[in-house]
């Protein structure tokens, strides 16, 4: 097990083409949270956000020689039910949207920081564990002591510091 653990994390680049494509996400969240909209609309917009997370996710995984749909790995179809989670918790946010809609960026940062969690041990991945226990924790501390805006910007630096952690972890494997 620990074989393939292995390989799939290096031949997936231990998801990076879907966390760097996440990082071009959450830009589009803060420009979205900026704008001086409804906040049903705002809303509307911040999931449409979400929308390019797959293709861009494709074109990064081409970029840096990942193909995000081997099924080389047996382990890869694992991988792809843990992202299926996300996709039930999502209701939560759908929730929100219409019963707190100030609050759904930060419930939604919670719920993609949250989803992270199983990656740390399919990659063996401390990086995911710690983005997966921050992202949520800073993500509950601003949005209710701040605003969305300040939840999108957290989410965004937080991804891309993570990005950079995964890239090293990666060197450490032996992989470029």
């Amino acid at each position: 097990m620990d074989k393939l653990r292995k390989e799939i994390a290096i031949q997936q680049k231990k998801g990076l083409p879907f966390i760097m494509a996440s990082v071009i996400i959450w830009l589009l969240i803060v420009l979205v949270s900026i704008l001086d909209i409804n906040m049903n609309m705002k809303n509307l917009l911040v999931f449409c956000c979400s929308c390019p997370l797959l293709p861009l996710s494709w074109l990064i995984g081409k970029l840096i020689k990942v193909d995000i749909f081997s099924k080389q790995n047996p382990l890869g179809q694992l991988g792809f039910i843990f992202t299926l989670n996300q996709m039930v918790y999502l209701l939560i946010v759908m929730w929100v949207f219409s019963a707190v809609p100030e609050k759904m960026i930060m419930v939604y940062a919670m719920v993609f920081g949250a989803h992270l969690f199983p990656y740390s041990w399919l990659y063996q991945s401390k990086g995911y564990t710690v983005a997966a226990i921050s992202i949520p924790m800073i993500s509950l501390i601003l949005g209710c002591a701040l605003n969305g805006t300040t939840v999108a910007v957290a989410a965004c630096i937080i991804e891309m510091v993570f990005a950079c952690v995964l890239h090293m972890e990666l060197k450490k494997m032996g992989d470029n």
